[in-house]
């Protein structure tokens, strides 16, 4: 899986494989999102603010994993 930086202030890349979403952020966290369908990755990638669209679309709506 393939993590690409991203420009914004909250998160640092976001990687998707499988249905799965990973998000990295700029505080160091690494965190997987499941069962996210590939058109709200690729929104979150096309977003003006990936950070409100996370916050908005993808944090708490998805099972989340935290890996390190």
């Amino acid at each position: 899986m393939n993590m690409i930086p991203v420009s914004s202030s909250n998160l640092s890349a976001v990687g998707y494989e499988n249905g799965t979403l990973y998000v990295s952020f700029h505080s160091g966290g690494l965190y997987s999102y499941a069962n996210v369908p590939e058109s709200v990755h690729k929104s979150l990638m096309s977003a003006g603010s990936k950070g409100s669209y996370f916050a908005a679309h993808i944090k708490n709506f998805y099972s989340t994993t935290k890996h390190r």
